[in-house]
């Protein structure tokens, strides 16, 4: 196997001689350099680097520059840059400028090595290729044909993106460069357009593709049960404690933990959650001792974060934490020339899971979903076909059938002007619980999914069943 090279990039002797042992038992080859100058000879010798490491403040100019460099000249090379402890913002600049990662001074050697081992993964073809040098064309054309196939496992895991639109070319162009990424990146949009599915595709193009998955839904947590949810607890810490959990975080080491609905979680817990990000470790609930993680941090919510920081009502420090990079999934109204395709699509689905031929919709079946306002997304469309596809008795589906009445309300869809003889809270009132009973109904009874559905958190949607007094 051939042996793989890293630069390190420093004006420490110390550090670049801690760097240089950690690496070289790492199996790395290692070329260090003490300024931008000899960074920039190292990396015009030596286009075969698989990482470089540098740090922020260097005697003729910032780490920033190199890393800007080798994103434009080399960007196939994952850069990760070394920030002074306590330098968020170092880093938070360093991720959004293209950095791979960060590692925090003094260097933690654990945090450092599951770093390094994340960057070699996106090098994995390279490190697995045989070294023959009798059977140099043999090799070339295997290496043709893994590269081929993982093109083509790329190209299979973005269709479950549908779609041609421009909007979503966008989309599956900015996973793709996010999934060669470690930076936090939170995906916004309405509910129902797919963030999970991008969060998921995120993971699975990137090096962490063979690690969990872990996807949690902030809003459905009770606030009582989020530190134990989230960092585990050790036997006896609290009443019901009777044994020691694992928390999301420890599950989730290796991999990316996709925090759904991040908006929901409450302040405190939300202090809890930016120390981990920053520490890149846990403390159980009871527990005396901190443990190391390696997770990556994916985040969604269907709310706009920003006015809520300006509100007070989420920290600033961890949204720009969490908002290194942002990835906006557009809404279904926005790409309408998709809706044909995704109407054949989950047709087709549709049919394989129910075990039945797919059905075909009518003309105006396809005219009236095309002009659908559609302000559950995706998802809505998929709860109107599966229903459209019950209601159906032949092989084709028409207008009828996919009952829009009975979906989410468009935009005229109701008498803003209440009778007389009622008061606005009423009015207002009735129409809540009008669209909580339908919402519950789509999602068969599934409190979960009518809260998703309806882009609220699951405790706002116990309080609205509570109030209205809905079994």
């Amino acid at each position: 196997m051939t042996e793989m090279r890293a630069l390190v990039v420093d004006d420490e002797p110390d550090l670049r001689e801690l760097l240089d042992i950690t690496l070289s038992r790492m199996g790395l080859e290692v070329d260090t350099a003490e300024n931008l100058a000899e960074a920039r000879h190292y990396l015009s010798a030596n286009a075969d680097y698989a990482l470089c490491l540098t740090d922020m403040r260097l005697p003729d100019g910032n780490g920033l520059t190199l890393i800007k460099e080798i994103n434009r000249d080399h960007d196939q090379l994952p850069v990760a840059m070394i920030t002074a402890y306590g330098k968020v913002e170092d880093a938070v600049t360093a991720l959004k400028y293209g950095a791979f990662d960060f590692v925090s001074k003094p260097v933690d050697l654990e945090v450092l090595r599951n770093m390094v081992r994340t960057a070699l993964k996106l090098r994995r073809e390279d490190l697995e290729a045989p070294s023959r040098p009798k059977a140099a064309r043999e090799d070339a054309d295997k290496d043709a044909v893994d590269k081929t196939a993982s093109s083509s496992a790329q190209n299979e895991l973005m269709s479950k993106l549908v779609g041609r639109s421009q909007a979503m070319e966008r989309v599956r162009q900015t996973i793709r460069k996010l999934a060669r990424s470690q930076a936090p990146v939170l995906i916004s949009g309405e509910s129902g357009t797919g963030k999970e599915l991008a969060a998921r595709l995120i993971h699975d193009l990137g090096p962490r593709a063979e690690e969990p998955f872990l996807a949690v839904n902030c809003g459905a947590i009770p606030s009582e049960l989020m530190e134990s949810e989230f960092f585990g607890h050790i036997k006896g810490s609290f009443t019901g404690a009777d044994a020691d959990k694992q928390g999301l975080f420890q599950a989730a080491d290796g991999g990316t933990l996709f925090l759904d609905e991040v908006a929901d979680l409450p302040l405190a817990m939300q202090v809890k959650l930016l120390r981990v990000i920053q520490e890149k470790s846990v403390r159980p609930v009871g527990g005396r001792e901190e443990k190391k993680i390696d997770v990556r941090i994916l985040s969604a919510s269907h709310k706009p974060l920003k006015p809520l920081v300006e509100n007070g009502e989420f920290r600033n420090d961890l949204y720009y934490r969490l908002n290194v990079i942002e990835l906006p999934m557009p809404s279904l109204r926005d790409r309408r020339g998709d809706i044909r395709l995704l109407a054949e699509h989950f047709l087709q689905s549709i049919g394989e899971q129910w075990g039945e031929p797919p059905r075909q919709l009518s003309r105006d079946a396809m005219d009236a979903l095309q002009q659908h306002r559609f302000s559950g997304n995706v998802r809505e469309l998929v709860n109107i076909l599966q229903r459209a596809v019950t209601l159906c008795e032949g092989d084709e589906i028409s207008v009828e059938d996919l009952d829009l009445d009975k979906s989410v309300l468009p935009e005229d869809g109701i008498d803003v002007k209440p009778p007389e003889d009622r008061s606005l809270d009423d009015y207002i009132e009735d129409i809540e619980r009008r669209i909580l009973e339908n919402a519950l109904r789509e999602a068969k009874y599934n409190k979960t999914e009518a809260a998703r559905q309806l882009g609220i958190s699951f405790r706002s949607l116990r309080y609205k069943l509570k109030k209205y007094d809905i079994d």
